[in-house]
């Protein structure tokens, strides 16, 4: 089970350019230390609401759905023809995927992860995508893994999710999944509560899932 943002893609300084474009228009500056600190792990709907809280913002529903809405704007313009793909990614999914059946479960947009997807080859290999709006709570909340390992079928505790963040462990471990650590985002000290951290994708292999 990939989690995408910060695993797959790294796409997380993009993520904090759109950010940083929407807020600067209401007055708020974004710093990327605070970003990673206190924001990177949220889902769109998350990262607002907080940045909502802490300005003393009156936001209704439809003021944050319109929010998200000019963040995955400037996302999509950001994000381009890029390949913000991480090295060794595509090959990983590839190799996982010819010994186990892979998803996805993610904070993203379903739409910002398609258009990965399908723009790097791999969209084939995945059976199915749980993203930002499939699930009542988002990380750090279990939501997302538990929908994940229904639509695989197969318990959670039968699932290996790979994360890059404090949130998206404590996520995958309170749905009760094996939890892989990789440090493209944070160094292995904010991932103590994985049951493995790796440093490259090029380590996550066939052999190294079946010893867990």
């Amino acid at each position: 089970m990939f989690d995408f943002d910060g695993v797959l893609a790294d796409s997380e300084p993009l993520h904090l350019a759109a950010y940083q474009e929407v807020f600067s228009d209401l007055g708020v500056t974004l710093t990327r230390d605070d970003y990673y600190a206190n924001f990177l792990g949220y889902d769109d709907d998350g990262v607002i609401r907080l940045m909502g809280d802490r300005h003393g913002w009156s936001l209704n529903a439809a003021k944050v759905n319109a929010l998200i809405s000019r963040k995955s704007a400037a996302f999509e313009e950001i994000v381009g023809a890029r390949d913000v793909l991480y090295p060794g990614a595509a090959d990983a999914v590839r190799r996982v995927a010819s010994a186990f059946p892979l998803g996805i479960a993610s904070g993203a947009l379903r739409s910002d992860i398609e258009m990965i997807l399908k723009r790097s080859g791999l969209a084939r290999l995945f059976r199915f995508i749980v993203s930002a709006d499939d699930t009542p709570q988002s990380k750090p909340a279990p939501d997302p893994y538990l929908r994940a390992a229904e639509l695989h079928g197969v318990p959670a505790g039968a699932c290996v999710a790979i994360e890059d963040s404090r949130w998206g462990i404590v996520s995958a471990k309170a749905a009760g999944m094996t939890c892989v650590g990789i440090t493209n985002t944070y160094p292995s000290a904010e991932l103590a509560n994985a049951d493995l951290i790796i440093d490259s994708l090029d380590e996550f292999t066939v052999e190294l899932i079946g010893r867990l």
